[in-house]
């Protein structure tokens, strides 16, 4: 479970004021001091990670934020990094604290967040911390202006009581079942005792030694599914399409290769990509599809962004720097092209005519669908590397047929 990555995890952000007891809550359903926790206000500067196993959930990410209320100096780039987090959230826990009774403060910050929690459409549970400050009278006042206020169920709890935190344990665990079955890869299209054939290329991207994250991914889903797996690099392909006498039920290539594979392959024999494989899972098919038709309309001096989810040293030959901007302007003519990576998606994209996005095996399937909901939300089109180099191929339709029956 320790080596699931990031981007499989359900993803439990916990939001709130700064002293509000965020970081208490955090350590106490973890049952580890993940995060710093001290009298001193704003203690959590940056969001903080931390992947661990919660059952009977599974692998999980928590993530501690910066106080929404921060009015330091640098209060508003934290709280800036704060709503970074809504867009990677799977499970939102929103925390109060008895103090904002105390003080007599208005709730205008916990109304706003909220509203942007709710924006997301994602489970959320709203707390009512330090609940041991308050006489019963006043809790139970509280909690009944809290909810008017708020119009949703608010949960007391202390981090002195080991009920309380079981309590939100379970909320969290009847949230969870639904998100971790969102993510689907191939087994759902195949058969048991399916022969598939997978060509893994040896390039920069997969070093010698090693396979790259989607397809030890894929290879798993197979195996899990009762599909029977056949790993070649591309050199090897002949021999491996002999193993299946040029009958495997399903080809699963590198995309960079599709042209070259897709012609040693029937037009029966069923065709796709790690790519988009990991597109399904992560993101929306139907959108992406309908992206990569826009390759056709492309003019000469439209701007185009390549994305990509992970960060890594510019290579010799690299897909998004060099592949494939080669082959859009060699189907295009002169278009600007410009690259990002990791969190660096831009601010404003209403520049861009189309955008081209990684597998994002490195984001998890909430920051993925809040890229593509930017994306059609300005009707910018988005599609994915693996179907923008199959629309060029002139193969699109073929390699998405297991998925969009047309």
């Amino acid at each position: 479970m320790i080596d699931t990555p990031r981007g499989n995890r359900v993803h439990i952000a916990i939001f709130g004021r700064t002293n509000a007891g965020k970081s208490s809550i955090i350590n106490k359903i973890t049952n580890q001091n993940i995060s710093l926790v001290s009298d001193m206000r704003g203690t959590t500067t940056d969001p903080v990670y931390k992947a661990m196993e919660l059952l009977p959930i599974g692998p999980v990410v928590f993530i501690d934020t910066a106080g929404v209320d921060d009015m330091s100096e640098i209060g508003a780039l934290r709280v800036e990094k704060t709503k970074e987090v809504l867009a990677k959230m799977d499970i939102a826990i929103l925390v109060l604290s008895s103090e904002i009774f105390l003080e007599k403060r208005a709730l205008d910050y916990e109304k706003d967040w909220l509203q942007e929690i709710k924006k997301r459409e994602k489970p959320y549970i709203v707390l009512l911390n330090k609940i041991d400050l308050l006489k019963d009278s006043e809790r139970i006042t509280f909690i009944k202006e809290i909810e008017s206020e708020l119009k949703c169920e608010v949960n007391e709890i202390t981090t002195l009581s080991g009920e309380d935190i079981k309590k939100i344990k379970e909320k969290l665990v009847e949230y969870s079942p639904k998100l971790i079955n969102e993510e689907r890869l191939i087994g759902d299209k195949i058969k048991i005792g399916d022969k598939i054939l997978l060509v893994a290329p040896q390039d920069i991207q997969a070093p010698k030694g090693r396979l790259i994250l989607p397809q030890v991914q894929v290879i798993r889903d197979i195996l899990d599914n009762g599909g029977i797996p056949t790993v070649v690099t591309l050199d090897n392909l002949d021999e491996g399409l002999k193993i299946f006498q040029n009958r495997p039920d399903l080809v699963i290539t590198d995309s960079q290769v599709f042209g070259v594979v897709n012609k040693k392959l029937g037009r029966d024999i069923k065709l796709t990509s790690f790519s988009i494989i990991m597109a399904r899972a992560k993101g929306d098919l139907e959108t992406l599809y309908e992206g990569a038709k826009k390759i056709n309309q492309l003019k000469i001096g439209d701007s185009i962004l390549i994305a990509e989810a992970c960060t890594h040293h510019q290579l010799k030959g690299d897909i998004a720097r060099e592949k494939l901007p080669q082959l859009l302007k060699s189907k295009v003519g002169d278009i600007n092209i410009e690259n990002c990576s990791g969190k660096d998606f831009p601010k404003d994209i209403s520049k861009y005519s189309l955008i081209i996005h990684c597998g994002s095996c490195m984001l998890n399937r909430s920051e993925t669908l809040s890229r593509l909901k930017e994306s059609t939300d300005k009707n910018i089109p988005i599609t994915n590397f693996g179907m923008a180099i199959a629309e060029i191929n002139g193969i699109l339709d073929r390699v998405m047929e297991i998925f969009l029956r047309r």
